[in-house]
């Protein structure tokens, strides 16, 4: 009898994930660079909210005092308190509840989860959506709001259109980072 034909290759955007319930492999694909960026907006509503308690609790912890030491340190507190509830959501179950709305989720090939190590490299070089744009700002001093649109726009349109460079529609962060978005199905629905 001869061996049976191999299934034809996935296409370099597929990916196959195991079904502990389905015998056969689930092929998951990227998702949209349109979906992501809607669930990126959906995601800053919803920071807003973690940062306000956090400014919350710094303010009361400090005294609201307003020297420039007490204003830089907010700046590093909410960077903390940004990257812990990243770092935890994408080393913990994979996504965030903006990324679950939007049925995305970080993986890393290979893993169960995503390593911490990894999670937190990725929340780090993520900062390439905003922070060229914030260093050029603040290099040319700028003082008006559409001065800092402007250049905020160029950067968020700078740092994803490396997701259209990339073979497999990742971004830059996500590719140094040796982790991946993966669009999941909808619930109740096999593809």
């Amino acid at each position: 009898r001869p061996p049976p034909n191999p299934p034809p290759p996935l296409p370099h955007r597929m990916q196959t994930v195991n079904q502990a319930a389905s015998p056969a492999p689930l092929a998951i694909g990227t998702p949209t660079v349109k979906r992501r960026l809607l669930a990126m907006v959906y995601e800053a509503f919803l920071l807003i909210a973690v940062e306000a308690l956090a400014v919350f609790i710094y303010i009361f912890v400090t005294g609201n005092r307003q020297d420039p030491a007490y204003r830089a340190g907010l700046m590093i507190f909410l960077f903390l308190v940004t990257g812990a509830y990243f770092v935890h959501a994408w080393s913990g179950s994979g996504f965030t509840l903006a990324m679950k709305t939007w049925r995305i989720k970080v993986v890393q090939v290979g893993r169960a989860r995503v390593p911490l190590k990894n999670a937190t490299i990725r929340y780090l070089l993520a900062w390439g959506w905003f922070a060229p744009a914030l260093a050029l700002g603040a290099l040319l001093d700028f003082h008006r709001a559409a001065q800092w649109a402007a250049v905020l726009l160029a950067g968020l349109a700078a740092w994803g259109a490396t997701a259209l460079l990339d073979r497999d529609r990742q971004f830059l962060h996500d590719r140094i980072a040796g982790t991946r978005l993966i669009a999941l199905p909808k619930a109740g629905k096999k593809k």
